[in-house]
């Protein structure tokens, strides 16, 4: 009866606030993947093979990031796995910390890779009053 109650995921596991922060985090992750691939697209700044690397980079991240929302979903559902709350909670506290890096670490990168479209566009700009200015 106790390894069967184990099973079971209680109502204060089910409604445990970073369930739902998790959620938050995959989906900021997605839409800020795809707004800043956009614009790097759209800046003509970075290479075919630049973008191409981004869109690896993206691709990773987001996998990695649906497989914790698999392990999540393991975690709050009954019959999946025998832990106890204190393991779930632990196991959600910890697919929630994983997540939160995931959206940090995709932020630095989305600032660096700006920081190299800006400053070759500054280097292009600068090019064409260079040219300009020795015709």
């Amino acid at each position: 009866m106790f390894l069967d109650d184990l099973m079971e995921v209680s109502p204060a596991v089910k409604k445990y606030k970073r369930i739902g922060d998790i959620i938050n985090y995959q989906l900021r992750i997605v839409s800020e993947y795809k707004s800043a691939f956009n614009r790097f697209k759209n800046s003509e700044q970075l290479s075919v093979k630049e973008l191409e690397y981004l869109s690896k980079v993206y691709s990773g991240l987001t996998s990695s990031a649906l497989a914790n929302l698999d392990d999540l979903l393991a975690v709050i559902t009954s019959g999946n796995l025998r832990m106890s709350d204190e393991e779930r909670l632990k196991a959600i506290d910890d697919i929630y910390e994983d997540m939160s890096d995931k959206l940090h670490f995709l932020r630095r990168f989305n600032q660096q890779a700006a920081l190299l479209s800006i400053q070759r566009s500054r280097q292009a700009g600068e090019i064409k009053v260079l040219k300009e200015f020795y015709k």
